[in-house]
């Protein structure tokens, strides 16, 4: 896809987008989770702001399109997410942060998810932190 596409098809409108999250109307947080359940990780990562940021679970953050994009490829194969509710917050100067709950389901294991998204005033994620909403014990036993 070329970056003119990439850049267009974040575009959207709200009419062109299936999925349905309960308090969440955003046309770039709902565009997110459809590119990740349709394995479209550069799609996904057009998403994000040039200097925008993935924090998964557990890792170091991720930083830029291009790195976020290889990320999702090599982490992110086989995930279906499965978004559930969220709300916003506005912040200042016209940011806006969403906190969405739900589920990711792997391969091999489910876990509930919390992901809190912050858009800066162009609509692109600046920051989208991923936390696993599991007990230490659910976690030990995703090792084995």
């Amino acid at each position: 896809m070329q970056t003119a596409d990439v850049i267009n098809s974040n575009l959207e409108s709200p009419a062109t987008i299936s999925l349905k999250i309960e308090g969440v109307t955003e046309s770039v947080i709902l565009r997110y989770f459809e590119r990740m359940n349709a394995g479209d990780f550069q799609a996904t990562a057009a998403l994000f702001a040039a200097d925008g940021a993935m924090l998964p679970p557990f890792e170091s953050p991720v930083v830029g399109v291009d790195a976020i994009a290889a990320y999702l490829q090599q982490e992110a194969q086989g995930m279906r997410l499965y978004p559930r509710e969220g709300i916003d917050l506005p912040l200042e100067d016209s940011y806006i942060q969403f906190q969405v709950s739900g589920k990711v389901q792997t391969p091999v294991f489910g876990v509930n998810v919390s992901w809190l998204f912050v858009l800066n005033p162009q609509r692109e994620i600046f920051s989208a932190t991923i936390k696993l909403l599991a007990s230490p014990q659910e976690l030990l036993s995703l090792r084995h």
